[in-house]
């Protein structure tokens, strides 16, 4: 096997001033050394995993990474830089920037070296020796584990990360749950005397969306902590490489649990009924000993879990984290379980709608009359299967909120609450009120201490019992008028919306469309229009927005799939390849087709579509579209009011944000005699072994 890093792979002078120019920087060697055959690709594939969560850690590490189809093999490029790259770490700029590049298929043994390397990085000895290092060959040798930095006690003695091919990175150590660890503390404890106090005893899981860095950085990191606090804490990492599970007997001997991911655990209910932490894979990096206090604070305090919690975009947020952040994740969550019962129940509402008219909502019900050979029989059931399905939208909404606050025991008082907000036309708004309240009266009584021998019941019977009383009092006789009559209030003026302010509401929406291309503001727009027709006799002014709305989140990856074919040069070859999967994707209202393109270059790309997307939404008010369906791009335009028109909106609205997105980028001004024709800002014109495209 090749080494994975080498002096050609080593920049101790980095000058980049952005993680976006620092990690080019390191792909470029990687080019170079034929290690990554597209450069454009692979920095999609770094954006985009940069996207999900920054890769900044404390003590000024940058640890870029991905899984990348365009990785030959696993490698590791380094760079030292003097003033600082900014990679998102709560105490500042990163001087140390790893690039880990590993293939899309990797096997075992790479991973296991690549995750090694995490694990060495919470190692002080190690990073002082890299500042200090006065040459490439030298850092190389290094971090491959030819050379070992000396280390200050015994526990930081372990081979630097290449040497340490198996054991902790791979789940074979007392990390992964052997017998050995399971006595790690007592024999620094003093497990030969009888009279030594047993341990506290924890038990943890780390994952990140790769599996390669953060899953094992984490580990360690709560490892350290553990042996620094006196605990016995064993760790099942979670990574790309497989995991190997806890011993069920520790897993039956903790006292606690520690879960720090951001992907769900896996078998997740072999840790039931034990006091449970739950936060993001960051937070087990950067506070691992604040973790480890607060489990056993809830241990001392009796608070268990239940079976399974929600993934961390659906979890109440983690400590530190600013309140807006937790509203947006818990509203998030009641949307994104929200969304597929308005897609399957509005697109079958609109089925019904095309075959039988829009007369068909006052068919009797099917249970009553249904002709097998009659069409208007089965609009009549699909029409009617739908509006069932829309019946959930708000009690799923305020259910999946609270469930996003307060866990499983959440759902019972969000969804009663969501369903009272429906009975008494408190609509939409009604439903956030009602999730956000449920799951802050669980999370309250949560806080109660309760004797033990109430605890088994309270999941199952007392929270259930008094949120879903204090919710229903709260709905029925405090807010709940009040709400509906600011509901009302609100479809009242957007049924008197007309003319120039209705083209202003067309354009806002048009621009929050395209802003995060299906992120959460692209997400509250879909919402607030689907919230408009999810009703039995929507307004014409809520088909209006609802058909704004699919208009604008159309144009994306249609301009991107457009610019590609017009002006291929200015696109690398990948980008080509995805602009032709962009037509099906935009024409299927699906905006995330635009990703590769927005996280390939998003000063040019988001901006050109938020000017399309908001021409496109104005004109669609302007024409007076109309749209039923909540769903279907396209395929759908035959219940679309002035589709002619409709169509001519999204089609100007294509041709500007392309254009744009041509004159952008090429008004690029490349280095003069080093760029190829086309090829993005920064990026040498390739030579013959790289095997990187060059623009026709």
């Amino acid at each position: 096997m090749s080494e994975m890093i080498t002096a050609d792979l080593v920049d101790l002078d980095l000058s980049a001033d952005t993680k976006e120019a620092a990690a080019r920087a390191l792909a470029e060697r990687m080019v170079a050394q034929g290690r990554v055959t597209d450069l454009d690709g692979f920095l999609a594939d770094v954006a985009a995993r940069e996207a999900q969560m920054p890769t900044g850690l404390d003590g000024g590490i940058g640890i870029p990474h991905c899984r990348s189809e365009y990785v030959t093999e696993p490698s590791l490029a380094f760079g030292r830089s003097a003033e600082g790259v900014d990679f998102g770490a709560p105490d500042g700029p990163a001087d140390l920037i790893f690039l880990i590049a590993a293939p899309a298929g990797a096997d075992d043994a790479h991973l296991t070296i690549l995750s090694a390397l995490a694990r060495q990085l919470m190692n002080a000895e190690f990073t002082s020796a890299l500042r200090a290092v006065g040459d490439a060959e030298s850092a190389a040798a290094l971090i491959r584990g030819d050379e070992t930095p000396a280390p200050s006690t015994p526990e930081n003695s372990a081979a630097t990360p290449v040497a340490a091919s198996t054991g902790a990175a791979a789940g074979s150590s007392p990390t992964a749950g052997s017998p050995a660890a399971a006595s790690t503390a007592d024999k620094g404890a003093g497990a030969d005397s009888g009279a030594a106090a047993q341990p506290f005893r924890i038990v943890a899981v780390t994952s990140c969306p790769t599996g390669i860095a953060h899953t094992y950085m984490a580990a360690e990191a709560l490892e350290n902590a553990g042996r620094a606090a006196g605990v016995e804490l064993v760790v099942e990492p979670q990574g790309s490489a497989g995991f190997s599970r806890l011993d069920p007997a520790v897993i039956a001997a903790a006292d606690a649990v520690i879960f720090a991911h951001d992907v769900p655990v896996r078998e997740k209910d072999r840790f039931a009924g034990k006091p449970t932490v739950d936060v993001g894979v960051k937070a087990g990096i950067n506070r691992p000993a604040e973790l480890i206090t607060e489990v056993r604070g809830k241990a001392e305090r009796g608070e268990v879990s239940g079976g399974t919690a929600p993934t961390p975009v659906e979890r109440g947020g983690e400590a530190g984290e600013g309140y807006g952040s937790m509203l947006r994740k818990w509203l998030m969550s009641g949307v994104s379980y929200m969304v597929p019962f308005v897609a399957a129940g509005g697109l079958l509402i609109a089925l019904g709608f095309a075959i039988g008219g829009y007369e068909i909502k006052s068919a009797p019900s099917v249970m009553q009359h249904f002709v097998w050979t009659q069409t208007d029989s089965w609009a009549a059931l699909m029409f009617q299967i739908g509006a069932v399905a829309f019946g959930f939208l708000v009690p799923v909404l305020a259910g999946y909120i609270a469930y996003g606050m307060a866990d499983r025991p959440g759902l019972v008082p969000g969804f009663v609450g969501g369903m009272i907000a429906s009975t008494i036309n408190a609509g939409f708004l009604g439903g956030l009120a009602a999730g956000l309240i449920a799951g802050g009266v669980v999370l309250a009584i949560q806080k109660v201490k309760i004797p033990a021998a109430v605890r088994g019941i309270m999941p199952v019977v007392v929270i259930p019992l008094i949120s879903t009383a204090i919710v229903g009092f709260l709905m029925f006789v405090v807010i709940g008028k009040p709400i509906a009559s600011a509901q009302k209030g609100m479809t009242d003026w957007l049924n008197g919306l007309s003319g120039s302010n209705a083209v202003l509401l067309g354009a806002l929406l048009g621009l929050m469309m395209c802003f995060d291309l299906g992120g959460p503001v692209n997400k509250v727009a879909y919402t607030f229009a689907t919230a408009g027709i999810a009703v039995s006799n929507p307004s014409d002014s809520a088909m209006k927005i609802m058909a704004a709305v699919m208009a604008a989140g159309m144009v994306p990856p249609l301009a991107m799939a457009l610019a590609t074919t017009v002006r291929g040069k200015l696109f690398t070859e990948t980008e080509r390849e995805n602009g032709k999967a962009a037509w099906v994707l935009g024409a299927s209202f699906i905006s995330e087709g635009a990703i590769p393109f927005a996280a390939a270059d998003p000063l040019r790309v988001i901006p050109s579509s938020m000017v399309g997307g908001a021409i496109t939404g104005s004109l669609s008010m302007a024409f007076g579209a109309t749209l039923r369906a909540p769903h279907g791009g396209i395929f759908v335009v035959p219940l679309i009011g002035h589709a002619f028109f409709y169509l001519i909106a999204i089609a100007v609205g294509m041709c500007v944000t392309a254009a744009l997105v041509v004159v952008l980028k090429g008004m690029r001004k490349p280095a003069a005699g080093s760029t190829a024709p086309g090829a993005p800002e920064g990026i040498s014109a390739p030579t013959a072994d790289t095997k990187q495209p060059v623009a026709a």
